[in-house]
């Protein structure tokens, strides 16, 4: 009984029973832990009701990030067409600031297919009062390219750049960093590009001669109406794979009401309604710029003895009451020219020499959002200054225009003092650094024929191309039911798309 009742066996026996309880213990958390790392480092069933909403999603959106392979991950990268060396990719440390330099886009890129109607000559290069021999519907630029007129009219010629590019991408030796290529069969085409002079047809035949019930370019708006609507393949997507140039802001004013599910390519949105036009859909083009490119620019801070420099209309309607507001504000500061100017009487020569002997030139809103002084700034490389509230700039989904432009909201800058001495307030070091960063970036708005890997014909077709996964993740969904449909009736569906599509 002694034996049976001895404390020290209690006590022993106890200390026992809890040693194996953890060793078994440790046995089983670590046999858990190897089962996990071979199931790939992290637990496949995780009880999410148990969470929060919150931690959730975190994990939710953790699971997805470690989930990417890698091949997406370079997908991904080498869709844009600029790559910006101090960007920082998903899950990289911060890096301090500095200089930002543009990548020219991958010459191994696949280019953009596109398929362009052969519509006849009134609608395109007869415009610029070329004539065609028998039955052909486009001139040989091999021997001889139609002049686009000069002056103003030049700053909206996209659709003569454009048109052109596709043109000579069916006989050019070298194809390397071209943005596309013109295809003959509609169904391998990326997007249907309709060549159509818009803004020219605008700019020259908008006014109604004293014969006529209707201008010239609002009979080639309905023709061009009834033309795509009765295409197959205007049909069969119902216009959302189209590319229609719109660049005066005046131009399709008719047309674009009918023609409104395809991709315009334009200067703003300033004189659309947001469900006709918008960023979502629709393609932001640079404006063509008068003034002659600055080369071998040496200037430097100092040698810009103009601090602020604006020339051009001062009274205007909408959002251009700011103007008027600012020159009153501006006119009697000594380092800064404020003054009503235009491309008559050596406009264009005055402003060139005004903007290249400034520090900073002044892009205000007028009577839409945007004008061609900015695309005119990066040439001069005199650092922008946009006050636009409503302004959209061309390719800035890839680029970074806060590298090279000072951007005020017009309710600050109507302020008294405080445009001025925010421009007053930057130095030489930052200045030079835009100026640095304007010489880089100025052939993203050059239009040339031929045209050049990483210019301004290049640069819109890559963002044509962004659009083009959006257009078809659209169309797809949008004949989800087709099949169904078919079995329930026999007969040819008509295929639409709801207005509110977009």
């Amino acid at each position: 009984m002694a034996e049976r009742n001895n404390p020290a066996l209690g006590i022993l026996s106890r200390k026992s029973l809890f040693s194996l309880f953890t060793v078994t213990s440790i046995v089983f958390l670590l046999s858990w832990f190897f089962v996990l790392q071979s199931a790939g480092g992290r637990p496949r069933f995780i009880d999410h009701s148990l969470l929060p909403t919150s931690k959730l999603l975190a994990t939710l959106d953790a699971s997805n990030r470690d989930s990417r392979n890698e091949d997406d991950v370079n997908a991904s990268v080498g869709n844009r067409s600029i790559l910006m060396d101090g960007e920082e990719e998903p899950g990289e440390a911060p890096r301090a600031k500095t200089d930002v330099k543009c990548s020219l886009p991958d010459n191994n890129k696949v280019a953009l297919k596109v398929y362009m109607y052969d519509l006849p000559p009134e609608f395109h290069f007869g415009l610029l009062d070329w004539k065609a021999k028998g039955n052909g519907v486009w001139p040989d630029i091999r021997t001889k390219i139609p002049d686009y007129p000069g002056g103003l009219n030049l700053q909206h010629s996209i659709e003569y750049w454009l048109t052109l590019d596709l043109l000579s991408s069916e006989f050019a030796d070298m194809l390397g960093g071209r943005g596309a290529v013109r295809v003959r069969n509609s169904s391998e085409a990326d997007v249907i590009y309709v060549p159509f002079f818009s803004s020219l047809s605008y700019n020259r035949y908008s006014k109604v001669n004293p014969h006529q019930k209707k201008s010239k370019n609002k009979l080639l708006q309905e023709k061009l109406v009834s033309y795509l609507t009765a295409q197959p393949e205007w049909k069969r997507s119902g216009g959302r794979d189209h590319v229609i140039v719109a660049h005066h802001p005046n131009s399709m004013l008719d047309a674009r009401m009918m023609l409104w599910p395809a991709m315009f390519i334009l200067a703003d949105f300033g004189r659309y309604p947001p469900n006709i036009a918008n960023v979502d859909k629709d393609v932001i083009a640079p404006y063509k710029h008068v003034i002659r490119n600055y080369v071998d620019d040496t200037s430097g801070f100092d040698s810009r003895p103009t601090l602020l420099y604006f020339q051009g209309a001062i009274y205007r309607k909408d959002g251009g009451y700011v103007r008027q507001e600012l020159f009153y504000l501006l006119k009697n500061e000594k380092d800064v020219h404020f003054s009503f100017g235009s491309v008559r009487k050596d406009g264009v020569r005055k402003a060139t020499q005004g903007m290249r002997s400034s520090k900073f030139c002044l892009n205000i809103a007028g009577d839409t959002p945007s004008s061609n002084r900015l695309f005119d700034a990066i040439a001069s490389h005199c650092v922008p200054v946009i006050i636009s509230d409503e302004i959209e700039l061309p390719y800035e989904d890839v680029l970074d225009y806060s590298q090279f432009c000072i951007f005020v909201r017009t309710s600050d800058a109507i302020k008294e003092n405080f445009l001025m001495n925010y421009i007053r307030s930057i130095g030489k070091d930052e200045w030079t650094r835009m100026w640095r960063r304007l010489k880089e970036v100025e052939d993203f708005y050059e239009f040339r024929y031929p045209s050049k890997d990483g210019d301004a014909v290049q640069m819109i077709w890559q963002a044509v191309a962004r659009k083009v996964p959006s257009i078809r993740m659209k169309l797809h969904k949008s004949r989800r039911f087709a099949h169904a449909l078919g079995h329930a009736d026999s007969r040819s569906i008509s295929f639409q798309l709801p207005h509110n599509f977009w």
